[in-house]
C-alpha cells in the first residue's frame, strides 16, 4: 500500500482529499505545514511515496519545501496542489524540483489519475523504460532500479524526474527532442508551456554526467531545436 504525505494548511480540503485516497486504498497523513512536512520525511525516509503539497503553507512555502527535499537526496514524487495559476509559478514550482503540478480547483478524477501515474512512474521502480539495469554513460554508471549514479568512489542519488528525463533521452539517443516533446513526455505538460526547468534539468544532468559539463560530449544543445543525447560520442566521431 502506497504511503501519500498530504501537506495542505486549509483542514477541509485535506480531509476531503485525504478520504478520497484513502477510499482508492492509499495510506494518507496529512499535515499542514512545511516544517513539519519535512520532519515527517526525516523521520520515515523509506516510509513516504508521494508528497502532494500546497504552496501557500505558513511559515515555509511549499517551494522552500520542495527544494529541500531535493537538497536532502529524498526521490519521492512531489505533486505540488496550488491556487497560483500563473506561468511563473508552475515554472518555479518546478524548478524546484516538482514532477506534476495542478491547480485549484481540480477535478477529483484528475487529482486521482495524477497520483497514480506517478506511483507507477516513480514509486513502482520495477518498472524501468530502457532494457539495461545498469547503463554507463561516460566515466559514470546509472542504476535504473535504485536511481543512483557512481563515479569513482562518489555516488548521487538522481530525483525521479531526473530520471524520468534520462529514460526519455536515451531512449531517443541519436535523435533531436524539442522542448515541446520534452514537456509533454517528461512533464506531463502541454507542448506550448513556457518554462526554464527542461533547460535547467539537461543542466543538471551534464553536472552529474559530463567530465566537463561546460564542453557536453554526451547531452548536447541543438540551437534553435532542442536536445540530442549521444551514448558513445568517439564512435559516433568515427562513424561520421
Amino acid at each position: 500500500m502506497a504511503h501519500i504525505l498530504v501537506v495542505e494548511d486549509e483542514e477541509h480540503l485535506a480531509k476531503g482529499i485525504q478520504f478520497n485516497l484513502q477510499a482508492e486504498g492509499y495510506e494518507v497523513t496529512t499535515v499542514d505545514n512545511g516544517g513539519d512536512a519535512l520532519q515527517r520525511i526525516q523521520d520515515q525516509p523509506q516510509g513516504i511515496d508521494l508528497i502532494i503539497l500546497d504552496l501557500m503553507l505558513p511559515g515555509m512555502s511549499g517551494y522552500a519545501v520542495c527544494e529541500k527535499l531535493r537538497e536532502s537526496g529524498a526521490a519521492m514524487p512531489v505533486l505540488i496542489l496550488s491556487a497560483r495559476t500563473l506561468t511563473e509559478d508552475r515554472t518555479r514550482g518546478f524548478d524546484s524540483g516538482a514532477d506534476q503540478y495542478l491547480t485549484k480547483p481540480f477535478e477529483l478524477d484528475e487529482l486521482l489519475s495524477r497520483v497514480k501515474g506517478l506511483l507507477l512512474r516513480h514509486g513502482q521502480r520495477k518498472v524501468v523504460q530502457v532494457a539495461e539495469k545498469v547503463l554507463e554513460i561516460g566515466t559514470a554508471v546509472v542504476n535504473f532500479e535504485t536511481f543512483e549514479v557512481t563515479r569513482g568512489d562518489t555516488s548521487k542519488q538522481m530525483t525521479p524526474l531526473e530520471m524520468r528525463l534520462l529514460r526519455f533521452l536515451i531512449e531517443s539517443a541519436g535523435r533531436i527532442v524539442t522542448r515541446q516533446q520534452l514537456m509533454q513526455r517528461v512533464w506531463d505538460q502541454p507542448g506550448h508551456f513556457q518554462t526554464r526547468a527542461p533547460d535547467q534539468f539537461i543542466r543538471r544532468l551534464r553536472k552529474i554526467f559530463e567530465i566537463d559539463p561546460s564542453q557536453p560530449r554526451h547531452f548536447l544543445t541543438v540551437r534553435d531545436a532542442g536536445y540530442r543525447f549521444i551514448l558513445e560520442p568517439d564512435q559516433e566521431s568515427d562513424d561520421n
